[in-house]
């Protein structure tokens, strides 16, 4: 028998870690928290200063046994669950169901999964820090104290199976707000004036300034007008030229945030996608061999962009072996940001020397395509700065002043691995003008005007509402893709082309919270209680003080919720067709996917539909259907034929009403590098990609 336990959460871990530690230790998985609150009742004694009453998870029990059974056989037990908040609770769970003095040195972390971290952290383990669970168990409680008593208000006024969270909540105003926001939107008329200049044979584009030095708006056609009236001629003289040098950063290593939204600009992955993902890079992958199952990044739910000096000194290592002493950057400081905890260090690969070519045949697509995002940004982050020339040519006619800019990459240091995305997915690109010194002129070939409107802010994709929450200090790095899952599963927003549009239900339901519970969804109130969290984790603070005087607060609303707030008939929208079942309306319904067609007749009938989205395509198998738009199991987008099951036509590919010219078969639009390209599914015939 092992001398030692060591209990970590996954099992994945455990085999790793136990073939690190050799023979002595024993290595078993807690597969998580063991206990928890109950979920039939509210849990939390508020006349004994919020007593928390925790019992075994169902289906915990045999886990526990075995893990009581271990513990009595080993000298010395190690509680080795993740580097956070909820992890330093499950070890104080674990140590109260073992009977572990929570007092003695019980208690490992490490931040990556490799057999030098592994190693390192037996050496020097310490005891449960009381902070950190507190801080944990005041926002469960916290959150159990809100959810446990807001919702049933809310199924019995609204509809059942609704749920108000603290920070699902304020994510859910922070959408709606938004939707306002658009409504109210009035466009405003702007112009442009762009102009196509011609030096010698070269060509470059330039851009109206303004009139005699001064930057002038164009608000309509009559502006215009004036302005062309002035330029005489095709002539321009350039009157001044910029020149300068510009260092541009690299940008810091990733944090939880930081890597949810590159993930979901470059790989077009989901929140909780990225976090599966990431957790399988950190438990460890299978590298064959001697090195067996290693972890290939560091711990992925961090606030941080620290380094340690170990990675640092990795990173130069490999960039001085691979681009040169010249590519070397200078160690730019992480950022602290205002209310991070700041605990661990960034998400970094735990080897400069495993670059993603080497990993490719060994991981999964999806696993190869974010490890190489982490690998990327974290060796760039200590690169050198890219040096770029900048260059602005203001040029003149009559006093009308246009300007010209270009830039031109002079070194590229960190840009030669990576570059952060971009949330208007406009790709950057360098414009080189040609050589030009004042007293030049050149010659305008087209000066075109055009017509613009202001345009609405726009909706929150994931990357952006999770930066939104990060900027406002709402919840934390674990909390973020729960978050977003929870307020798409409960039908209070859906997605539309990737951005969040709120649905009826969850206007009615911010109705209610604003009105009888306002500080729920109060900005400031939510980040304020963050930082108190915050405070009670570093001994600052009192948690059953900060507990009592939200709960002083909250205890009349409740009461006067409960008697004053109206029932809410949600009417369901007539789809205008029949039931083929039984002639009764069909109607229009939400569900967790998005709305789909029900029968109002249940639950006599239960007939339901999903809403077929034609494309104006006849389908090509069958010649008598339409052609649909579907979404799959996975909420993948598909099209088939409207007669399905009696026609099986299928594609991933959007179908278009024109044949094929060359052998007359199905043309479909296909994704490219530059946007879609329209291809036929039967020769080689392709049409030039358009963005």
């Amino acid at each position: 028998m092992a001398d030692y336990l060591v209990i970590v959460e996954s099992p994945a871990k455990a085999k790793t870690i136990e073939r690190y530690l050799g023979k002595k230790y024993k290595v078993k998985a807690s597969l998580g928290h063991v206990r928890d609150l109950p979920k039939s009742q509210m849990g939390v004694d508020v006349d004994n200063e919020f007593e928390p009453k925790y019992i075994t998870i169902r289906g915990k029990g045999p886990v526990l046994k075995d893990l009581k059974t271990a513990a009595k056989k080993a000298k010395k037990v190690y509680l080795a669950a993740d580097p956070d908040r909820e992890g330093e609770a499950i070890a104080w769970h674990l140590a109260h169901s073992l009977d572990i003095d929570e007092s003695s040195e019980c208690r490992v972390v490490f931040n990556e999964i490799t057999k030098e971290a592994i190693k390192d952290s037996f050496k020097q383990p310490r005891t449960i820090d009381s902070h950190l669970v507190d801080a944990q168990q005041a926002r469960r409680i916290l959150d159990r104290l809100v959810g446990y008593n807001i919702s049933p208000i809310l199924w019995k006024k609204v509809k059942k199976g609704l749920s108000a969270g603290r920070v699902q909540s304020v994510a859910l105003k922070i959408i709606v707000d938004r939707e306002n926001e658009i409504k109210k939107f009035v466009p405003e008329e702007y112009w442009t004036i762009e102009a196509d200049f011609l030096k010698d044979k070269e060509k470059f584009e330039g851009s109206f300034y303004g009139v005699d030095g001064k930057k002038q708006d164009l608000k309509n056609e009559d502006d215009v007008k004036t302005i062309q009236q002035r330029i005489s001629g095709k002539d321009f003289s350039v009157e001044k030229v910029n020149k300068r040098e510009r260092k541009r950063n690299p940008s810091l290593p990733f944090t939880t945030s930081s890597l949810q939204q590159e993930a979901a600009r470059k790989l077009n992955f989901r929140a909780k996608k990225t976090m599966m993902i990431a957790q399988q890079l950190y438990e460890g992958i299978d590298l064959g061999g001697k090195q067996g199952t290693t972890g290939l990044i560091t711990y992925m739910r961090t606030d941080s962009t620290r380094l340690s000096n170990s990675a640092k000194d990795d990173a130069k290592q490999y960039i001085e072996s691979n681009y040169g002493s010249e590519y070397l950057g200078n160690n730019q400081k992480a950022k602290k940001q205002e209310g991070a905890q700041d605990a661990h260090e960034a998400i970094r690969p735990t080897g400069a020397d495993r670059d993603p070519k080497a990993m490719k045949s060994i991981l999964s697509r999806d696993q190869y395509r974010l490890y190489k995002l982490v690998w990327d940004r974290f060796v760039s982050s200590q690169m050198a700065p890219a040096v770029l020339d900048t260059m602005t040519v203001h040029l003149y006619n009559q006093g009308v002043e246009f300007r010209a800019t270009g830039s031109e990459v002079k070194f590229k240091g960190f840009m030669k691995v990576y570059i952060e995305g971009r949330d208007d997915n406009k790709k950057e690109k360098d414009k080189l003008l040609p050589h030009l010194e004042e007293g030049m002129t050149v010659k305008a070939e087209e000066i075109t005007p055009n017509q613009h409107f202001t345009q609405p802010p726009p909706r929150y994709t994931e990357a952006r509402l999770v930066k939104t929450l990060e900027e406002l200090g709402i919840g934390r790095p674990s909390t973020y893709a729960p978050t977003l899952d929870t307020i798409q599963r409960r039908g209070y927003v859906a997605l539309d082309n990737k951005r969040f549009v709120p649905t009826e239900l969850g206007e009615i339901v911010l109705e209610q919270l604003i009105e009888y519970f306002p500080e729920i969804i109060d900005l400031d109130f939510t980040k304020e209680m963050e930082d108190d969290l915050d405070a009670i984790e570093v001994g600052k603070e009192d948690w059953v003080s900060i507990i009592g005087d939200f709960y002083k607060d909250f205890q009349p609303r409740l009461e006067k919720a409960e008697k004053e707030m109206e029932e809410i008939e949600i009417k369901d929208e007539p789809a205008g067709i029949d039931c083929e079942n039984c002639g009764h309306e069909m109607v229009y319904k939400m569900g967790r996917y998005g709305k789909f067609l029900a029968c109002s007749n249940f639950p006599e009938c239960r007939n339901t539909k999903p809403i077929l989205k034609k494309i104006g395509v006849t389908c090509p198998k069958c010649q008598k259907g339409d052609v649909v738009e579907r979404k799959s199991k996975k909420n993948r987008k598909f099209y088939g034929c409207d007669r399905y099951p009696d026609c099986e036509f299928i594609s991933w590919d959007k179908p278009i009403s024109r044949p094929c010219p060359k052998c007359d078969s199905l043309l479909v639009e296909k994704r490219a590098k530059k946007g879609t390209q329209i291809t036929c599914t039967n020769c080689d015939y392709k049409e030039e990609p358009q963005s």
